[in-house]
């Protein structure tokens, strides 16, 4: 037993603090989402009535607008997982290329949200509009914050990716920028279940 536990606290005293300190915060902002995810369910039951209320998610929500921004996010986790396998193997052409990739499908993403918030807006309905509206664009606007600042991060990466021993030198920058990714799009692929799928 004793053993075992030496073991465990050897393994836990060699994680990396930069990957403790990643998935430290990405604890804490499944939780912070899964506040938003909560309240936007309760208010969504709660809100107003449908047959009366010209701004509902059936009459706002474009759904085929957001699927096409959904599959470019869904396949920016494909790329940055390659893209983070072929850093690890010293494939650096690769790795740019795969890693950039995954900044343009988010950007992607991005516009698409964009496009969906003009013509919502365009439309007479936003944050303020009813309690649907705060609680939509809150729960999809912090989820577009994260991945604006996910972009950001990538474009650090991809950067020093131009100087071949600055990037193998933050590897572990990399990878935990890739967890970052992948937590982002497994965020989404919640909220647009909840919002696009089941609440609409």
């Amino acid at each position: 037993m004793n053993h075992a536990s030496d073991s465990l606290a050897h393994h836990e005293g060699n994680l990396d603090p930069v990957k403790a300190g990643m998935i430290t915060f990405l604890a804490s902002e499944s939780a912070f989402f899964g506040t938003l995810i909560m309240v936007y369910l309760f208010n969504l039951g709660t809100a107003f009535e449908p047959e009366r209320e010209p701004y509902t998610p059936g009459k706002m929500l474009d759904l085929p607008l957001a699927l096409p921004g959904t599959i470019c996010l869904l396949l920016s986790s494909v790329t940055v997982h390659y893209a983070a396998k072929m850093l690890a193997q010293k494939k650096d052409a690769a790795f740019r290329l795969l890693w950039l990739a995954t900044i343009t499908l988010g950007i992607v993403f991005l516009g698409g949200t964009a496009v969906e918030w003009r013509d919502m807006i365009h439309a007479g309905f936003n944050i303020s509009t009813n309690l649907f509206g705060s609680s939509y664009f809150t729960l999809v606007g912090f989820h577009a914050a994260h991945v604006t600042v996910g972009i950001i991060l990538l474009t650090l990466v991809l950067a020093l990716s131009r100087r071949t021993r600055a990037i193998h030198r933050h590897e572990v920058f990399a990878e935990v920028v890739s967890w970052y990714w992948h937590f982002v799009d497994g965020v989404w692929v919640v909220v647009f279940s909840v919002v696009y799928v089941f609440g609409r």
